[in-house]
């Protein structure tokens, strides 16, 4: 008799425990608890932190796993962002102009609300009509369904054309950043119908929470973004194992043999590839109310590039690795940035960590490619495993 799933893979649960007990102790720190040890703006960049960790397993599974090097897999994670993004936007708009409107003697009818909701949310972009794309914008539920729907039709579709075709290697990288390079100047444009540029903004502002403070919604949506990456790590964790975990390792080294054997490659990867940009929409959609705007430049290129190196610094091919690198990563690069590295004057010079952060992230992939090609997950199989 087979035993349990988690039973067989005790790493799995030695994670589960890890992340429940880091979810708590930050809890019970925070300041919604009156310890305040640990400030609401650091409780969501670690809540943003876990939702890059999440899209950093995805991103692992379809490179580490099934050798996909998708470098678009952070335009899923913004369409996620801005699919939840346009019902926030809508909804917080809609009680401030209720408010406003409420003491007219004659009470507006629903067109003359809608005009002035979309007249808030466009006048940045010169309009005041609602795009065909804010069509289910009122509605939580269908914008819900849309943060997983967009971003797999289009992984479905854009998977099944290449995959149909046995583009591989550089070739399906370069089209996936294209695909991501298409994406963000269409959205930069003022007629997309995502306010250009601007983006959108006041995520943080959760409509029918006004009185709920943001310590309070900031460790809600930590909470949450634990939860997912808990259950994104399980689901991946199944779907690498056993035969079909077998499958896809063998597509990503040698996808020849494994297409002689009788498998229909192009169906796992396409499967593969779908999935995991679906779990990309879901950490984007928890991502940015707590980031609290989204605009193109997220989408950019470079994104996804980033998101390869920090699988690459953890540990491709290993799920906990990859959310190493997404943790460390994204909690150094806040330290350099946010100013918490304090400056180094050479006398002829000084160091601002602000304009260097992104050159020692770029020595570090090229430390870690040299010397530790399995990267700091790798590092820590040889510590574990090394004989005493």
């Amino acid at each position: 008799m087979r035993r349990p799933f988690l039973i067989e893979n005790p790493s799995v649960m030695w994670f589960l425990a890890g992340l429940g007990l880091f979810t708590i102790v930050v809890t019970l720190m925070s300041e919604v608890t009156g310890v305040g040890l640990i400030s609401t703006s650091f409780v969501k960049t670690l809540g943003k932190t876990l939702c890059l960790c999440l899209i950093a397993i995805a991103m692992d599974v379809v490179w580490g796993y099934c050798g996909i090097l998708s470098l678009g897999h952070f335009a899923f994670f913004g369409i996620g962002g801005y699919a939840i993004g346009m019902w926030l936007m809508y909804a917080r708009t809609e009680i401030v102009v209720l408010d406003s409107l409420s003491g007219q003697a004659i009470p507006p009818t629903p067109q003359e609300i809608s005009d002035a909701i979309g007249n808030q949310i466009f006048g940045v972009v010169g309009s005041s009509e609602f795009p065909l794309i804010w069509a289910f914008a009122d509605s939580l539920f269908l914008q819900l369904v849309m943060v997983i729907l967009i971003p797999g039709l289009l992984a479905l579709v854009f998977g099944w054309l290449a995959f149909r075709s046995r583009v591989t290697g550089v070739y399906l990288s370069i089209l996936t950043q294209a695909m991501t390079l298409a994406l963000s100047l269409y959205l930069f444009q003022n007629d997309s119908g995502l306010r250009g540029n601007n983006g959108l903004s006041g995520l943080q502002n959760i409509p029918g929470y006004e009185g709920t403070s943001q310590a309070t919604i900031s460790i809600i949506f930590f909470v949450a973004s634990a939860i997912a990456l808990a259950a994104g790590y399980v689901f991946f964790a199944w779907v690498v194992s056993g035969k079909m975990g077998s499958v896809i390792k063998g597509i990503r080294d040698n996808e020849a043999r494994v297409r002689f054997l009788g498998y229909h490659v192009e169906s796992y990867k396409l499967f593969i590839f779908t999935i995991t940009a679906v779990v990309s929409g879901i950490a984007g959609a928890l991502y940015y109310p707590q980031a609290g705007i989204i605009n193109p430049g997220e989408i950019a290129p470079i994104a996804s590039i980033y998101l390869a190196v920090w699988v690459a610094i953890g540990g491709r091919g290993r799920l906990y690795g990859a959310v190493i690198g997404a943790a460390f990563v994204s909690l150094v690069s806040s330290w350099f940035t946010g100013g918490g590295a304090p400056n180094v004057d050479l006398g002829f010079y000084t160091i601002q960590w602000t304009d260097w952060w992104l050159i020692v992230l770029g020595l570090s992939f090229v430390a870690v490619t040299l010397f530790f090609p399995k990267g700091i997950g790798g590092l820590f199989d040889y510590l574990v495993r090394k004989p005493s």
